[in-house]
């Protein structure tokens, strides 16, 4: 604790000498630095910044801001650079007393933050159904759908490879001089690529950081084809209805070639679904809560505009 004055008028000097001392003295696994309320967040940010340069182990983990979701609109007019900065800045914005706000206002004050911070994952559930688990993967951006649902078509896809490669394999060794009609070439050594698509400023998927493009064999498209990526996050609750008619939707070919959706989002009554589309086959179940409603469709050619449509994001 620095009592000496406010943090922000201390950073340059104070701070740093504070943050090289616990790193020399106890090399900690985490620090945590809790700014006052005035304390601007990309100041703070850039004085650990400024100390990690110099110190080999440390790095900027994340950099969470609190929010008042029943008072964000009077705070950003009331406070104003002070309160946006830290907004602005943050990577995770943690809703508090969202529990006392209608959907329909929860939305809006969402869509306040967003206007300032179109990256950032902002938690919406509230806090008692969550685990501390949940909101470090938020924090740390390892609950990212968009990759899951990638990393499901490359195994595919080298599994696909394994049996062409046996099925080869076979042919040759059969020896028995008849033509078997089997004149697939297939080129292991094809570039593969994944084509990310801008999702828009409510999808905080993280898969913008994945530039490169990469191209599958599935359900007989070309290798060609480039998938790519819609996600958005969202307090909106849904029924089960409503999320199965969207599944099936999906399998009609009007929102593109869907090759995988998944998402966890809320019931009105507090329960959370978890669903998976495959074309020709949906699971639903019902799970744990998530830090806020998730969807992510990865396909070609998608028609994003349809699928904000489709389930009313």
């Amino acid at each position: 604790e620095m009592n000496s004055g406010c943090i922000c008028c201390s950073l340059v000097g104070d701070f740093g000498a504070a943050l090289h001392k616990v790193q020399e003295q106890f090399h900690p696994d985490r620090i945590l630095i809790e700014p006052s309320g005035v304390g601007k967040l990309s100041d703070v940010t850039k004085a650990v910044v400024d100390v990690a340069q110099s110190e080999p182990a440390m790095v900027l983990g994340s950099a969470i801001t609190v929010a008042d979701a029943t008072k964000c609109k009077s705070y950003m007019k009331n406070f104003g650079e002070f309160y946006n900065n830290q907004v602005e800045n943050a990577g995770t914005i943690v809703l508090s007393r969202t529990q006392k706000l209608s959907e329909e206002k929860l939305a809006a004050a969402v869509a306040l933050l967003r206007e300032k911070n179109p990256k950032a994952t902002i938690i919406t559930t509230p806090w008692d159904v969550l685990d501390g688990k949940q909101i470090l993967s938020a924090m740390e951006k390892t609950n990212d759908l968009a990759q899951e649902l990638m990393e499901e078509l490359r195994h595919e896809h080298e599994a696909h490879d394994h049996d062409h490669e046996h099925d080869h394999g076979h042919e040759e060794a059969c020896g028995c001089g008849h033509d078997h009609g089997h004149h697939h070439h297939h080129d292991h050594e094809e570039e593969h690529e994944h084509h990310h698509h801008e999702h828009g400023e409510a999808c905080t998927c993280g898969c913008h950081d994945h530039d490169h493009e990469h191209h599958h064999h599935h359900h007989g498209h070309d290798a060609d084809e480039v998938f790519t990526s819609w996600g958005v996050e969202t307090p909106k609750t849904f029924t089960e209805a409503e999320i199965r008619h969207a599944l099936e939707e999906l399998d009609t070919g009007a929102y593109g070639a869907v090759l995988r959706a998944k998402g966890i989002v809320g019931t009105a009554d507090g329960v959370w679904i978890h669903f998976d589309f495959v074309p020709g086959d949906l699971e639903i179940r019902h799970g744990a809560a998530d830090v806020t409603g998730r969807l992510c469709v990865i396909g070609s050619e998608l028609k994003e505009d349809g699928l904000k449509t489709l389930f009313g994001v």
